[in-house]
């Protein structure tokens, strides 16, 4: 069996959905399909999740939504249009609309999860009646039925039954559209993934039923090894390892959801990211093991987006517990790091911007200086994290002096180095303002004039 997911732009329209329909044919194989909601059909458009965002916003602000629910429909309406598909989908696509809309908000956030959810919920349904029209025998099914997730206020994740919830999806005769992106707690309450969450519903489908393969659909050929509208024409990726993919999409790399690998990755299920406009390119393989070539770097990705959070005490490698309690510090802010390099009597603690405010900066700041008796205590923005990631790097000498000498080429400063145990990849922190120019240099390091 073979899992499917096909993203936004590959289900954006009535052509692109044709298009679906035809890979799944193509191969008896693919009997399970995790879908997203429309995406953008060009340019300029606007996602139907933005759509939805803007509904839910109007909504509990009491504001007047029918413009903005028909104006959702509409997109539902033209697809289902272009597919010849009666309007009896759009009924029940906008009787659901204006029944979440009427819903619960007590909860701000878990009203906007419901809103944003019926994208892909009404898409499955749209694409499993279309399928059925054509001669393709097909049966929606919620994610009401398995998939079951944490409650707040931890981010959300597939509890453990859930895989056992979705095995029975195995023994499938019809093709099964299944909704990405959103799950439901035991008390029946709806919760969507991080942004880009389909990956994640397709990832733990594929590994509830122990798929041999888990096709992720997109609008690329494959991965590259540095992103296109930076670095002009990068050598594509045939085959990478879990590990290497995951390191990648941490930072910056759009193509695949960096927390969608861990259900795959537990049972061994090989990725294969392919291009819904060109299904027979062979696309980028993810396994759990391959061949290292004689190039040591296999990708280069930069993220913007990071503040650091910087302490300064005397004697503080001898003070017991002082770790500890700055991190606690955070988490009681509900902020989660990504890395920490610390000197003697010094130390950093690197987060996403997103995560700080005005106000609980100011409370960090103020507890960290009080609590911790810290000499120094600052909160520095914009910085970009740049990350160098490889198998062969372990076996490589020199490369981190490579990739600082080419950094060094631009001017820009190295504010942190990190590099994990695993030794397979390679983090640098500079000023956001550099990032393109750096990507860009280590690239023609790497690869460009790479000694291979």
């Amino acid at each position: 069996m073979i899992v499917c997911k096909f993203g936004g732009t590959s289900v954006a329209s009535a052509e692109q959905i044709q298009k679906v329909a035809n890979i799944v044919k193509s191969n008896p194989a693919r009997k399970i399909v995790a879908v997203s909601a429309p995406g953008k059909r060009s340019g300029d458009d606007i996602k139907v999740t933005d759509l939805l965002i803007n509904l839910a916003m109007a909504a509990l602000k009491n504001e007047e939504i029918e413009e903005e629910l028909q104006i959702v429909v509409n997109r539902f309406m033209a697809i289902a249009d272009g597919l010849e598909l009666d309007h009896t989908i759009c009924d029940v696509i906008a009787e659901d609309l204006h029944e979440r809309v009427q819903g619960d908000k007590s909860n701000k956030e878990l009203f906007i999860d419901s809103i944003k959810a019926a994208g892909e919920d009404n898409n499955a349904k749209l694409i499993a009646a279309y399928f059925n029209s054509i001669g393709m025998p097909a049966r929606y099914v919620s994610p009401k039925d398995g998939l079951v997730v944490n409650d707040l206020p931890e981010r959300t994740y597939a509890l453990p039954e859930a895989y056992a919830n979705l095995a029975p999806l195995k023994s499938t005769k019809e093709i099964i559209v299944f909704p990405g992106f959103f799950g439901y707690t035991k008390a029946g309450i709806l919760r969507t993934f991080d942004r880009g969450g389909s990956d994640i519903t397709g990832s733990i489908l594929a590994a509830a039923v122990e798929a041999e393969l888990y096709e992720n659909f997109t609008d690329v050929d494959c991965v590259f090894s540095a992103n296109p509208k930076v670095v002009n024409d990068p050598v594509e990726i045939k085959e990478i390892t879990y590990r290497e993919m995951r390191e990648l999409s941490y930072a910056g790399f759009s193509v695949f959801h960096d927390e969608a690998l861990m259900p795959v990755y537990k049972i061994g299920v090989p990725v294969n990211i392919k291009n819904t406009n060109n299904p027979s390119a062979p696309g980028t393989r993810i396994v759990p093991r391959r061949s290292v070539t004689g190039r040591p770097v296999t990708g280069i990705s930069a993220d913007s987006g990071f503040s650091t959070l910087y302490v300064s005490k005397y004697l503080m490698n001898r003070e017991v517990g002082f770790g500890r309690k700055l991190l606690q510090i955070l988490e009681d802010e509900n902020i989660s790091y990504e890395h920490t390099p610390s000197g003697l009597d010094d130390i950093s603690v690197i987060m996403r911007s997103n995560q700080i405010t005005l106000e609980n900066e100011e409370r960090i700041l103020s507890r960290v200086k009080n609590e911790l008796n810290a000499d120094d205590v600052q909160m520095r923005h914009g910085f970009s994290m740049i990350v160098i990631v490889g198998e062969g790097m372990r076996n490589n000498t020199g490369l981190a002096a490579r990739a600082a000498t080419a950094i060094s080429k631009t001017g820009a400063n190295i504010e942190m180095i990190n590099q994990g145990s695993s030794e397979v990849s390679l983090v640098f922190g500079v000023l956001q303002e550099y990032e393109n120019q750096i990507l860009q240099a280590l690239y023609e390091e790497f690869f460009a004039h790479a000694r291979v």
